[in-house]
């Protein structure tokens, strides 16, 4: 009796991770370089805990190098010379993006109002 227990168990979380996975498909892209005084800052003052925070959870952190070859599904976003570029892509599609880094404070208001953006089943 414990093992078919354990089985229906296990065969109940199944269903709630497949949604889980299947309902991110937003994430946060964050062009920059080597050398990028601004992507510093910004790596010192939000990345430590921007996985952690609400915005974290509804579109991740993804980091590609504007000098590396650019990801396959990446390869339709707009890759600008000016670092960092923050790029909220959802299902490959660019729903807007953030020239610079503008500090802490103002940071979060711009990604909210990128986020506000996504249609209501990415937002979670």
């Amino acid at each position: 009796m414990k093992l078919l227990s354990t089985v229906l168990f296990a065969g109940a979380l199944l269903p709630a991770v497949s949604l889980t996975f299947g309902a991110q498909a937003a994430e946060l892209v964050m062009f920059e370089q080597e050398g990028c005084v601004w992507c510093a800052k910004f790596n010192q003052e939000i990345a430590p805990g921007y996985a952690k925070s609400e915005e974290g959870t509804v579109a991740p952190l993804r980091r590609v190098d504007i000098h590396a070859p650019i990801p396959a599904d990446l390869e339709n976003i707009v890759v600008e010379r000016f670092t960092p570029t923050f790029v909220l892509v959802d299902k490959g599609e660019e729903i807007g993006r953030i020239r610079g880094y503008p500090g802490s404070e103002f940071f979060w208001f711009l990604v909210d109002e990128l986020l506000a953006k996504l249609p209501e089943p990415a937002k979670g």
